[in-house]
Order: structure tokens, then C-alpha cells, then sequence
């Protein structure tokens, strides 16, 4: 799964390494999904969130 997720500490758009998806709450007790993985440069840890 090669997902494009923002790096705060690169300050660039990456495709992450080890991208899992998990869920999150939401308003009115819904999940939302959402992306984490690492960033392949620097090993800091980036999140994405997803659609419905």
C-alpha cells in the first residue's frame, strides 16, 4: 500500500513506509479512517486522514 502523506519535519509529500489503516473517533460517535505509517527520509511517524 503506497499512500502519499505530508511530513511535518521534511515539509514535503512522501509515500510512507509501513502503512497501516486504522480507525479514529469522530463527532456523534462515527469512526473515521485514517493512514499512519513512517516517513521513509527522516523515521518521523505521519497520519492521513481518509474519506468516507
Amino acid at each position: 500500500m503506497a499512500e502519499t502523506a505530508y511530513c511535518v519535519k521534511c515539509k514535503a509529500k512522501r509515500e510512507m513506509n509501513d502503512a497501516k489503516e486504522v480507525s479514529m473517533k469522530g463527532k456523534g460517535g462515527t469512526k473515521r479512517r485514517a493512514l499512519t505509517g513512517v516517513c521513509p527520509k527522516c523515521g518521523t511517524k505521519m497520519f492521513r486522514i481518509l474519506g468516507k
